[in-house]
């Protein structure tokens, strides 16, 4: 089937998480953005409840089950004991308690949400955030710059990576995201003095 539309029309969503905003990073997040001539069409900061999180990241038993997989992994990967540490290699187990963390991390200060607009932005913005992992992620980039966290350190202190930034990773995570932490009327779209030069 033809799509007939224009990726300059693409949107995406991105949340600064506690720790950016706690950190200061936000105003700097939002200039990267911007020079890299996308729009911010859309602002908000709100203290999101547990439970707006919580429908904010998958639950299904096969996501789940992966993340506790990849924790699995990190222990493995350096040596740790997983049992002695968590009580459990269940994998269901420990994706299950891994949520979790990322649950009261995010519950633990307010968040700045967007909505972005431009150019291919899905695959713009996640390019400016860098890796999930800020222990791998480029130089240049929000996470790369500003967060040397990694599984391993989140791990064995019994919380999330902080890695400072949510990026959609789809178009259709993309509008999911903006429909579920945006209202239409909170939309504000316009046009950049620049565009003309740069699309």
């Amino acid at each position: 089937m033809a799509n007939n539309f224009h990726p300059k029309e693409e949107v995406t969503f991105l949340m600064v998480k506690p720790d950016g905003v706690k950190r200061g990073l936000t105003g700097e997040i939002i200039k990267r953005i911007e020079q890299r001539n996308l729009k911010i069409i859309a602002l908000g900061m709100e203290k999101p409840t547990r439970a707006k999180v919580d429908g904010h990241y998958p639950k299904d038993a096969k996501w789940v089950h992966r993340i506790g997989e990849k924790t699995l992994a990190t222990y493995e990967k350096y040596g740790y004991d997983a049992k002695k540490e968590l009580g459990t290699t269940d994998a269901d187990k420990i994706g299950k308690m891994v949520r979790n963390w990322v649950l009261d991390f995010m519950i633990s200060g307010p968040v700045v949400k967007m909505i972005i607009k431009g150019v291919h932005a899905v695959d713009m913005v996640r390019k400016l955030a860098g890796s999930t992992m800020p222990s791998s992620a480029e130089m240049g980039t929000i996470r790369g710059d500003y967060s040397v966290d990694s599984p391993a350190s989140a791990n064995r202190d019994k919380r999330c990576v902080h890695n400072i930034v949510h990026a959609s990773e789809t178009p259709e995570e993309a509008k999911h995201e903006i429909g579920y932490w945006f209202k239409k009327d909170e939309l504000c779209d316009y046009k950049r003095t620049d565009e003309d030069l740069t699309f």
